[in-house]
């Protein structure tokens, strides 16, 4: 009895010590995988969450950078630099515009230059009448034969002094020229000009016609020589002495 009870006693703890060991090391390897794996998956977790702070410092960090680097000292001259300049730049469009204006006066003078001083008053037209004696009575100026409405010219440069209806012409244009003397359009269908006009040789001032006493569409221009009282000369020989010819 007492050899069963010393069995007993030496087999049984053995197995129970195993027996309790085994969940003890079991519990203990799982606390600490658990702990592990809990420090395992919670380190990631912190780095990925640590990444875009890091990223979003490291970009206002280069943007500040860059900012400093875009700014640069302010660029500046004195007063009186400035206003050296202003004189520099009013003195180069002073120079300019002189030049200019001697171009255009040299182009408007060689203009002036080649412009006729006198013109035949009628284009193409026919002499038909001489300033001569004529039915009995002296016809004081010469007839220019042409189409109705063919342009009319002043003969010179002038002002003129007379422009409407007038006895024995229908209407007539007076024209006192830079010469002194005063020519005399008549019989025209339309006058283009004004009294007090200024006109130049050449310039369109009326309309050929066939009004007053006519017997057909015709120009009678005369010169008054000196004035409009003056003597009345002969307009052929008045024209090619100013180098126009009819």
């Amino acid at each position: 009895m007492g050899s069963r009870q010393a069995g007993t006693t030496i087999g049984t703890p053995v197995s129970s010590t195993l027996h309790r060991r085994r969940p003890v090391a079991l519990l203990c390897a799982l606390v600490v995988g658990g702990v592990i794996a809990l420090l395992g998956s919670q380190a990631p977790a912190t780095t990925r969450a640590e990444e875009p702070t890091l990223a979003a410092e490291l970009a206002a960090h280069n943007a500040a950078l860059s900012d400093e680097e875009l700014v640069t000292p302010q660029a500046a001259i004195s007063e009186v630099e400035a206003r050296a300049r202003l004189e520099q730049v009013a003195t180069a469009r002073a120079e300019r515009q002189a030049a200019e204006d001697a171009a255009a006066a040299a182009a408007a003078a060689a203009a002036e230059a080649a412009r006729p001083k006198v013109v035949a008053p009628v284009d193409g037209a026919r002499l038909t009448s001489c300033f001569c004696m004529r039915w009995g009575t002296m016809h004081w100026g010469i007839d220019l034969a042409a189409p109705m409405l063919t342009p009319e010219y002043a003969v010179e440069d002038g002002v003129v002094l007379r422009a409407g209806a007038a006895s024995g012409y229908g209407q007539a244009v007076y024209i006192l020229g830079v010469s002194g003397d005063v020519t005399v359009y008549g019989h025209m269908e339309e006058i283009q000009v004004d009294a007090g006009d200024v006109v130049e040789a050449g310039e369109q001032i009326a309309l050929l016609g066939s009004r007053g006493q006519s017997t057909g569409p015709h120009l009678h221009f005369e010169v008054h020589s000196g004035g409009m009282n003056g003597k009345r000369v002969d307009p052929v020989k008045w024209l090619r002495a100013q180098g126009a010819d009819i």
